[in-house]
């Protein structure tokens, strides 16, 4: 590589003159510089493997191996996505959830661990035999965790976005799992007649006037996954209704929702006649789910 040093600095993104002008740039000293530009090691690390196609694990017995020009300037062009600001899940088409790999793109909200307390509030409250409505499904993964976990329950997904339900689909054949199916439409309107042993959501539960809409990662997610009316509970409003309907009676309902609106959830769901009203806290001992149950008539 006789123009090494030219090359390098002709990338979309130029590493740190700390070794601009080497002919060889080792995995460490890529990873080293892109960390100190994201400020987020992990971060570095999912973008350069993303661009090697390798595990996680790869990386430390690997560390002085050599980038060629392509690969440094592969990963030089993701670095300057996540610098002007697109989230890494979007740019690498994948996000870790419970213990699946799922794809997931602009149609789609971004998983979250903090989500995975639905996952384990619903594993909590069914049976082999549970018939259960995931609404709202984005990429899948509640209604595929919980799939995964009780391969026997008998699983509806719904999601107003085609978009979404598409990638939903292909995350449970990427996944082999058959026990869910997908229904399009606006929370429970696709399951006029069916009754469950338990309804769970993430419905959008930000203030529609919220700065946090215009920073950061929130600004490439789908608005219409995010924001939910000037107190931000509108759809958690309509699901608390709508629920009634279709839950079987004992069955139950959990949404995850803001850390300040455990008291307002309990409120709709305690006014809509659920009984056993309850909020659980995350790992952050934050408000993330409230619930109750539908006693029936």
């Amino acid at each position: 590589m006789a123009n090494g040093g030219s090359s390098i600095r002709s990338l979309s993104v130029t590493f740190t003159s700390s070794f601009e002008d080497s002919r060889v740039i080792e995995v460490r000293h890529a990873l080293h510089d892109a960390a100190q530009q994201l400020k987020d090691r992990l971060e570095a690390e999912l973008l350069l493997l993303h661009v090697l196609g390798k595990p996680r694990s790869w990386v430390i017995a690997h560390a002085d191996d050599v980038l060629d020009e392509a690969q440094l300037a592969a990963f030089g062009a993701l670095v300057q996505r996540r610098r002007d600001g697109e989230p890494v899940a979007y740019i690498t088409g994948h996000r870790g959830f419970w213990t699946l790999n799922l794809e997931v793109t602009p149609a789609t909200l971004i998983p979250r661990p903090e989500t995975e307390l639905l996952v384990e509030l619903a594993l909590a409250r069914i049976v082999a035999t549970a018939r259960v409505a995931d609404l709202g499904t984005g990429s899948g993964a509640i209604a595929l965790a919980v799939a995964r976990e009780c391969p026997t329950a008998n699983i509806v997904a719904t999601d107003a976005s085609a978009d979404a339900l598409a990638v939903a689909e292909r995350n449970a054949a990427r996944h082999g799992i058959r026990n869910v199916r997908f229904a399009q439409g606006d929370w429970l309107a696709p399951l006029a007649g069916e009754r469950f042993d338990l309804i769970v959501s993430n419905p959008p539960y930000i203030e529609a006037d919220d700065p946090h809409l215009g920073q950061g990662d929130l600004r490439f997610e789908p608005a219409s996954a995010l924001a939910s009316g000037a107190d931000g509970l509108d759809d958690i409003r309509r699901i608390v209704a709508q629920a009634r309907d279709h839950l079987a009676p004992g069955g139950s309902l959990l949404m995850e929702h803001g850390w300040n609106q455990g008291p307002a959830v309990r409120a709709v769901l305690e006014a809509a006649g659920y009984s056993e009203v309850f909020t659980e806290q995350d790992l952050e001992q934050r408000d993330r789910v409230s619930g109750g149950i539908w006693p029936g008539v």
